[in-house]
């Protein structure tokens, strides 16, 4: 299943990412964030129903200047604390900035958030290539779209759809800026079942795969690959 999601991750697909069992239990709706439309966000917005978020290699985030939210916030009353995130062993969630891009006027539309992620993924390819890039001078904050800043390290150090996804790009070789969006349950209120969500990978003909998996596939994949990954 791993070949079929990276093939559909290159291709511009949506595949369906669950984490694990005794974490979340959440499955998002995934793609890559240079490929994302309008009919994505509807997409995403309509199906999933939860937070379309981006998630940012650490590498480009920290060339990017983008901090975590809970650096910004420990020295007000607002800020995580120890054990705020139970699912989680690490002591802050993986959350950066809120933007949009300097060319929205809104910035909720499906277009104009579509805009705003495909820019995002420019500015993060442009940053791991070597090239120039000038986020401030793009985007501006707070915005509606949601920026997920990878743990360093990806899956040896956090487990999340954040390190997932970002882990997926890079075994595909493309820009490792992934959206996502939790899927939801309409009847209960809560995160979508494993078994309905694979019923509506199957009706929709798109692939379904477990963190687990993703995690197995990476750890040999890391040990294997000679050198960093190029960015295509």
């Amino acid at each position: 299943m791993i070949a079929k999601a990276i093939e559909a991750l290159q291709k511009g697909e949506f595949i369906l990412l669950y984490d694990f069992d005794d974490r979340e239990g959440e499955t998002d709706l995934a793609i890559r964030s240079d490929a994302v439309s309008p009919r994505h966000i509807l997409q995403m917005r309509r199906d999933a129903g939860g937070l379309i978020c981006t998630a940012v290699h650490p590498d480009a985030a920290v060339r990017l200047g983008l901090p975590f939210a809970s650096d910004l916030l420990r020295a007000t009353s607002l800020g995580e604390r120890e054990g705020d995130i139970p699912y989680d062993r690490m002591n802050h969630s993986s959350f950066s900035l809120w933007v949009n891009h300097r060319g929205t006027f809104t910035g909720i539309t499906d277009n104009d958030r579509a805009l705003t992620i495909t820019r995002v993924a420019e500015q993060v390819k442009k940053s791991l290539n070597g090239g120039g890039h000038d986020f401030a001078a793009e985007f501006r904050t707070p915005g509606h779209v949601p920026l997920l800043r990878a743990a360093e390290g990806l899956l040896k150090q956090r487990r999340g759809q954040t390190e997932l996804s970002v882990a997926l790009a890079e075994i595909a070789g493309i820009t490792p800026a992934v959206t996502i969006c939790e899927m939801l349950d309409d009847e209960t209120g809560r995160a979508l079942s494993k078994k309905d969500a694979k019923a509506y990978a199957a009706r929709h003909g798109l692939v379904f795969i477990e963190g687990a998996e993703v995690a197995e596939f990476w750890d040999a994949w890391e040990r294997g690959r000679a050198g960093p990954q190029d960015v295509h």
